[in-house]
């Protein structure tokens, strides 16, 4: 298979010298693909092929050397699960490696469509046709079915684009999913009919009856607008069986539940670029929501740069879609965050929303109109 149509992955590691670095790379190769010795590796087509080619190898600075190997896209097939499995799966045990870039190349992309909507998309479900999209969410767990209807009533007429449920809204007794949907939905519904609005509704998808899928189109019927996933804890499969299922037909947003530990430590697991932007675009998500810089997580302005830059990137898979920053946002930072993502992006409104109360409706529209002024500043 020629160079060209290969997929390459850049991965970072730290080696004693050189030639422990040159080791390294190669036991990447091998057990990314065939993980077996390389001395029993069959001659022709799986050494040829099937293996991880070393591209380079080259130290950074100290003992952090980096690494490019191609793989076949045979490896991968068509699957999004084994696709990042050859990016990245057995060596994701091993300590002091991380990988920090990926090329798709030709066949990948065909075989790959990515988001069903992306940005455009979005923007015409959402009826918002320019501007950032304000997406306040309703919580917190423990609130009953009228309680969170209530919320999203008032929200919508706020001027809500999108009502987002917490991810921590699941099946519990307290406000099980299908009186949820169907509540939520209704008083959604209700909202846009008496605003002129045209406010989606996604619902947290968990996966309670062992089906998400089926669960997603049981939202679906009862009248959702999107699906809210969680890939860290179901995996990127079921983001990608709806993303490609066209009676489906509802867009996607995924959250980032359970993923820190893959991005929090520099020596190991994966970019914040690759996590919240590539996987999810390559997965089939419409919008990607992470933590924003100065709320209460702690990703850094150049991470959250990284992300929205890899979810709009014109050579990613695909449509290019939302990057959501959830955390740190507020009336008065409504400027600095427009500056700093643009347009096409989707803000998450938490907790502080419910500080105002039964005002929770007038809260959002002052964070629209926040939004709105900058955007035309």
């Amino acid at each position: 298979m020629a160079e060209d149509t290969r997929f390459r992955v850049r991965y970072r590691l730290l080696a004693d010298n050189p030639q422990d670095a040159d080791q390294r790379a190669l036991g990447i190769a091998l057990e990314q693909t065939v993980e077996i010795p390389g001395d029993i590796v069959p001659v022709g087509y799986i050494a040829d092929e099937i293996v991880g080619q070393i591209e380079s190898v080259s130290q950074v600075s100290g003992n952090a050397y980096e690494t490019v190997i191609y793989y076949s896209p045979d490896s991968a097939g068509d699957e999004v699960i084994q696709l990042i499995n050859v990016i990245f799966g057995n060596s994701s045990i091993q300590q002091n490696i991380r990988v920090v870039g990926f090329e798709p190349g030709a066949v990948i992309r065909e075989r790959f469509a990515g988001p069903r909507f992306g940005i455009e998309g979005v923007r015409a479900r959402s009826g918002r046709a320019r501007g950032g999209l304000i997406s306040p969410v309703i919580k917190p767990q423990g609130s009953s079915v009228k309680q969170l209807a209530e919320i999203a009533h008032r929200c919508t007429l706020g001027g809500a684009d999108i009502i987002k449920d917490d991810h921590g809204l699941a099946n519990q007794k307290m406000a099980p999913f299908a009186d949820r949907v169907k509540a939520v939905s209704e008083a959604v519904a209700d909202a846009n009919a008496k605003s002129g609005n045209t406010a989606l509704y996604f619902v947290n998808v968990t996966g309670h009856t062992g089906s998400p899928v089926d669960e997603a189109f049981k939202a679906k019927e009862a009248g959702a607008g999107g699906v809210l996933l969680m890939p860290g804890l179901m995996g990127f499969g079921v983001v990608q069986a709806l993303s490609r299922d066209p009676s489906f037909d509802l867009p996607i947003m995924t959250h980032p539940s359970f993923t820190g530990p893959y991005v929090l430590t520099p020596e190991t697991g994966v970019s914040h670029a690759l996590m919240y932007g590539v996987f999810q675009r390559l997965a089939g998500s419409d919008i990607s929501v992470f933590p924003n810089v100065g709320g209460r997580f702690g990703f850094s302005v150049e991470e959250c740069l990284s992300i929205a830059a890899a979810c709009r990137d014109p050579d990613g898979i695909g449509r290019a879609m939302m990057p959501s920053p959830g955390g740190g946002m507020s009336v008065e930072r409504a400027g600095d965050m427009v500056s700093m993502y643009g347009e096409d992006v989707v803000f998450l409104l938490g907790g502080s929303l419910l500080r105002a109360g039964d005002g929770i409706g007038d809260a959002v529209r002052a964070m629209r109109d926040a939004v709105d002024t900058a955007t035309a500043d």
